[in-house]
């Protein structure tokens, strides 16, 4: 997110059903990562939030040019510098209780690693939709970028942290669900 900004706080918006009923009939979901599908339509199936964006974050390198790349990082010794597209998901977030419940528990996912995980808001986002949040798993001092260069050891640290985050967003989505369904 080359806009990634603080966190902003929830405005009203009247149109929110309006919203994510035309964004869930323009979602392509064959242009989801294939490991994250399952997650998106679980987060669009909520009440209370919509996706606008999402990636399921893919390793370059010399070898592998391909820029959609779903494999792990190799064991190498060879492998020196990785190109890393960020892991995130942007997510607009109705402004209710139910919605303010589900941003307080995905503020809670950066513990796993809050050196390479932000929650935030970007501005290009934001701009389009309000309350529309990012989480995304890189490391810090590229936070706004969307893309970044790592060395081999630092980039199988983010590989773990990444699978770790969208575990935990699976964890969360049932946790959700699970309110829809007892409530």
């Amino acid at each position: 997110m080359e806009t990634f900004v603080g966190i902003k706080k929830f405005v009203p918006d009247p149109a929110y059903m309006e919203h994510k009923r035309k964004y869930q009939l323009s979602l392509d979901f064959d242009s989801i990562d294939t490991p994250i599908r399952k997650i998106i339509e679980g987060l669009n199936n909520l009440e209370d939030c919509f996706t606008l964006q999402s990636c399921f974050g893919h390793f370059i390198y010399e070898g592998q040019n391909d820029s959609y790349n779903l494999d792990p990082l190799p064991i190498s010794d060879t492998i020196t510098r990785v190109k890393y597209k960020i892991a995130y998901l942007c997510l607009c977030i109705e402004n209710s209780d139910s919605g303010r419940g589900l941003f307080n528990a995905l503020s809670k996912i950066i513990a796993i690693d809050p050196a390479n995980i932000q929650f935030g808001c970007a501005e290009w986002f934001w701009n389009q939709q309000v309350n529309t949040y990012v989480l995304q798993v890189e490391p810090d001092r590229f936070k706004h970028k969307d893309r970044a260069i790592l060395d081999y050891k630092e980039a199988l640290h983010i590989e773990k942290i990444r699978n770790k985050f969208f575990v935990q967003i699976e964890k969360l989505l049932k946790t959700q669900q699970g309110k829809y369904q007892s409530g």
